[in-house]
């Protein structure tokens, strides 16, 4: 019996993650495992009707599950910072989700804005340290709204932070079993604190994985090369912004963000799955939101649990709809409704 937390949170997100359930119906039945949901409604308007963001009591019954299925945090109404803050970064940070794991991988069907590149090209993983660097806020004001105003922010990384995710990102490609090879994406010719220690226990760590081939790059020859030669990458292992702003293009060049999802991963603890694409207030209760991200995002969950069954026959049903049945990938143009293009999906598991 699998705990799973729902938080279907704002805009459309209630939307997309009413059809990733229908797909876990349907699969569970098939595979003959058992689930039990708790709902939880944090996100705007609860903040805007309580005050409230994230409770204590909520952190303490998040940690006894086995995954949290996330919708999507973000309202037009609550000023831009104050949800992101309080209900995403604490769920990382106080449940030490400190993997970032973002496939960027091309599905057939699906177009592509890359000229003369196909699915064949764009397969690779971008891992991103969470829980540490430039969000976690450290730092502060001087003079605050003088001439003389100064502001500080402060990116903190530190060895154990450091060595867990590139511990994680080895074991991660040597699992994964494709290239072999492990990038490291930084700034070492300019941030030379921080990123000389991510430089120095990657070329440690890299010792005892003598079965990967590794390199380096810096941000912006990464963002560069995803563009002109996707294709040379396996698996990335990055800091917090730097991942942050990597998988946005990763999601571009695989075809935008109706296909695009990721976790929050504790390898220990409890991990978070989400469609990456947020809340898209304008597309809200119009039944037109592309819900594939999000069952992707429910597909890397179960596979994370286990259940790996599951996540490829999910997998395999969302790349015949994209193949058979979708007209574009963009909300409002996909010749479906989010709830018909649910109801394909589960079609076909049920056929599988």
């Amino acid at each position: 019996m699998y705990k799973i937390a729902v938080i279907p949170g704002d805009g459309t997100g209630p939307e997309v993650i009413a059809q990733g359930l229908k797909v876990l119906e349907a699969v569970a039945e098939k595979e003959k495992f058992t689930y039990r949901i708790t709902y939880y409604d944090f996100g705007g308007e609860r903040y805007l009707k309580t005050g409230e963001l994230l409770p204590d009591s909520g952190i303490d019954e998040l940690r006894k599950m086995h995954a949290i299925y996330l919708g999507a945090i973000g309202h037009p109404d609550v000023k831009p910072g104050i949800l992101e803050k309080g209900i995403l970064l604490r769920l990382r940070f106080e449940l030490d989700q400190y993997i970032n794991l973002r496939p960027v991988k091309l599905y057939p069907g699906v177009d592509c804005p890359l000229k003369n590149k196909g699915p064949e090209e764009i397969d690779f993983v971008v891992i991103r340290e969470n829980t540490e660097g430039l969000y976690l806020g450290a730092g502060g004001f001087l003079k605050k709204g003088t001439p003389d105003e100064v502001a500080i922010q402060e990116s903190i990384n530190t060895r154990k932070g450091v060595e867990r995710c590139i511990r994680y990102a080895f074991d991660f490609c040597q699992k994964r079993g494709k290239k072999k090879k492990l990038t490291l994406c930084g700034k070492t010719n300019v941030l030379t604190y921080a990123h000389d220690l991510w430089q120095r226990v990657f070329d440690e760590v890299s010792k005892e994985y003598p079965d990967i081939k590794t390199d380096y790059a810096n941000v912006d020859a990464i963002c560069m090369w995803m563009v002109k030669n996707p294709e040379w990458f396996d698996v990335i292992v990055t800091d917090n912004m730097f991942g942050d702003i990597i998988t946005d293009l990763g999601a571009m060049i695989q075809g935008g963000m109706g296909i695009a999802a990721g976790g929050n991963i504790n390898p220990r603890g409890t991990s978070m799955f989400e469609p990456i694409g947020g809340s898209t207030p304008k597309y809200t209760k119009k039944n037109i939101i592309n819900p594939l991200a999000a069952i992707s995002a429910l597909q890397m969950m179960l596979e994370h649990i286990g259940e790996l069954s599951s996540a490829r026959i999910i997998e395999q049903a969302i790349m015949k709809v994209i193949v058979d049945d979708l007209e574009s990938m963009s909300a409002g143009e996909m010749g479906h409704t989010t709830s018909e293009v649910g109801d394909l999906v589960v079609k076909y598991i049920k056929e599988t």
